[in-house]
């Protein structure tokens, strides 16, 4: 049963609801449609899914009217599985758009029109459930009694296959089955065809094993036997065990060698590095200097060139119909108006490192947003999609929350607690390196910073960590290797509490998103100490792999956390940006799956290289 129907504008104006369903929805589904999916460009798929407090879950469809800027959207328990409700959205869609009128606010005489289309529907729908399963029993029982004999003829053959080649009775039976069942009326033919087939599959898979008939060959001609295939070598590789040959440095002049070749810092008597202070030398973070965006000269010609992209039939319509389609305008865009340019556009933001996946989402809620608008005069295709495209992208790429951490540190100093923040992510990204940078930046900004070295599985991560304590002279907390993270992380926030440290960087073990021991560790960290900021660090380089990534990272810590309300990824450090040029698709990729903000950018290999998401330049770079 349908619960409930609603009708309303994109400005959020309620103007009809069905007062006949009136059941009282558990949750709010429609503020999470519109703050999850509609808002999100989410807007192309099928369904919502909403999974209410209580036992209840709702499935949610939609449609839009583009010209007049209205949102149809029908609930209904997911457990029910309606088949009338898209056939009955755009019924009401057809027959409000008549009666519309954008200084109306109600719509009481639209009750009786809608009871007799969900009427309509209900019917509709009846006839084709009462149809479709006596066409399918027909259709059942004439492949069962064809499919029989192909059955048992299969395993004859097979049976008599068996004496020739071994092994081959279960592929036989395979080939044998998808044939008859692929063809119901020449199961006989099918059957003698198989030996046949047998023989070429025998002959494919023993290309690459040792031949037994070319042995008995060779044995006959008189040729040995090679006993052991490992012993067959080359006259020319034998060796003397004794010698043993050892790799010779090469010498390029006659200069003498370097003494020393480790030029770390050097060493005291008592073990303590020199190691000079550079926090004061490295100069301002690139976090708190404006970034300049390049001008805008380049859009004409940027639109010149998505028009000839996506225009592959200019040709068949002629210079004239073009334009006189760009000067009178189009009366409603179409879907299949609309895919070249899309195409184009998939195509480009995949080669700028967005994942498929992404750009296939994204490009069908830009179709959706546009079906059905009416093109303005001198305005073409192309150019309304890049446009829209563009708004869509700022939607996605702008924080829908505040970002500033320095502002949460003084909150949480008030409170007389530190701000903890975790840094999480796969191995090699950059973790710890881009924990220093961050603390350095919060030193700028007269912050106190104690670092937490987390990380008790990677040899040399602690070291490496209180290797940046010392430079930038911050304390750091340790417990060394094989410890629970956990605990190392929780003593370290009562450590840094009584202390009185703002804020405490936590460094935690690279993890791959599959490794569900080192992933359940990472919750238990985070159930454990519920710090105020999750940071997933990821490269810039990847590109489907991205989706991968998050995905599973924020799907094994709702998993595995003993939590009713989980904690999820808070904001994404984007590292090893100076390395992409162009490709910069993967920050939107992390973006849009996740639905959190990037908060920092590393792009480079000094304490000073860290800056924030550029969201103009990123999007001029991916529409280029």
């Amino acid at each position: 049963m349908l619960e409930q129907l609603l009708i309303f504008t994109r400005g959020g104006l309620i103007l009809w609801t069905c007062k006949e369903l009136g059941n009282a929805l558990k949750g709010s589904p429609i503020d999470t449609l519109i703050r999850s999916c509609l808002l999100e460009e989410r807007s192309g798929a099928a369904s919502y899914n909403y999974d209410a407090p209580g036992a209840a879950s709702y499935t949610l469809k939609w449609t839009f009217h583009n010209e007049l800027g209205l949102v149809f959207v029908a609930v209904y328990q997911r457990i029910l599985h309606l088949l009338y409700v898209d056939e009955l959205l755009e019924m009401v869609k057809r027959e409000f758009s008549e009666i519309y009128d954008p200084k109306r606010v109600e719509y009481f005489d639209f009750d009786e029109t809608f009871r007799q289309l969900r009427k309509e529907a209900e019917a509709r729908a009846e006839e084709l459930r009462k149809v479709k399963p006596m066409g399918n029993d027909g259709r059942k029982q004439q492949v069962v009694k064809k499919g029989s004999g192909g059955f048992d003829g299969g395993n004859k053959k097979n049976k008599s296959d068996a004496k020739e080649a071994d092994g081959d009775d279960g592929k036989g039976r395979k080939l044998e089955n998808g044939h008859s069942n692929g063809n119901h009326s020449v199961v006989g033919e099918g059957n003698r065809g198989m030996g046949l087939a047998n023989g070429k599959e025998n002959a494919r898979s023993n290309n690459g094993a040792f031949d037994v008939s070319k042995l008995q060959k060779l044995k006959s001609k008189g040729v040995k036997k090679p006993t052991d295939t490992s012993v067959v070598v080359s006259k020319g590789s034998k060796a003397d065990p004794k010698k043993k040959v050892t790799k010779k440095n090469r010498v390029w002049d006659d200069s003498p060698k370097d003494a020393k070749l480790d030029f770390t810092d050097p060493v005291e008597e008592n073990g303590n590095e020199n190691i000079q202070v550079v926090a004061a030398d490295q100069g301002e973070s690139m976090m708190d200097k404006e970034e300049i965006i390049s001008s805008d000269s380049e859009e004409d010609e940027e639109d010149e060139e998505v028009g000839k992209d996506s225009k592959p039939d200019a040709k068949k319509k002629g210079w004239f119909s073009s334009m006189f389609q760009s000067i009178a305008g189009k009366a409603n865009l179409e879907k299949a108006d609309l895919e070249p340019a899309l195409k184009a556009l998939k195509d480009r933001l995949m080669t700028k490192n967005v994942a498929e996946e992404i750009a296939e989402k994204l490009c069908e809620s830009v179709a959706a947003s546009l079906e059905g608008k009416k093109l303005a005069s001198f305005t073409r295709i192309s150019s309304t999609v890049q446009a829209a495209m563009e708004e869509a992208l700022v939607r996605i790429l702008t924080p829908r929350r505040s970002i500033d951490i320095l502002r949460d540190v003084h909150a949480a100093r008030e409170q007389r607690k530190p701000y903890v923040v975790v840094f999480v992510g796969v191995n090699g990204v950059g973790k710890s390196t881009n924990l220093a940078k961050v603390a350095y930046w919060l030193l700028q900004h007269k912050v106190s910073v104690m670092m937490a070295a987390c990380d008790t599985f990677r040899s040399g991560a602690v070291e490496q960590l209180r290797t940046h304590a010392r430079r930038l002279q911050i304390p750091i907390f340790e417990k060394g290797y094989e410890k629970d993270p956990a605990v190392v992380a929780k003593e370290a926030i009562q450590e840094a509490t009584r202390n009185g440290s703002d804020v405490v960087l936590v460094d935690t073990a690279g993890r791959m998103q599959d490794n569900e021991p080192l992933m359940r560790a990472l919750s238990k960290l985070i159930y454990l100490n519920n710090p105020d900021l999750v940071l997933f660090v990821g490269e810039a380089l990847v590109g489907n792999d991205a989706v991968d990534q998050l995905s599973k990272f924020n799907q094994k810590l709702a998993d595995l956390s003993t939590s009713p309300n989980p904690r999820l990824i808070d904001g994404i450090l984007l590292t090893k940006f100076d390395t992409i040029d162009d490709k910069v698709g993967a920050a939107l990729s992390m973006v849009y799956i996740s639905g959190s903000p990037v908060m920092f950018v590393g792009c480079g290999q000094s304490y000073t290289d860290l800056k924030k998401l550029n969201v103009k330049a990123i999007i001029k770079t991916l529409l280029k």
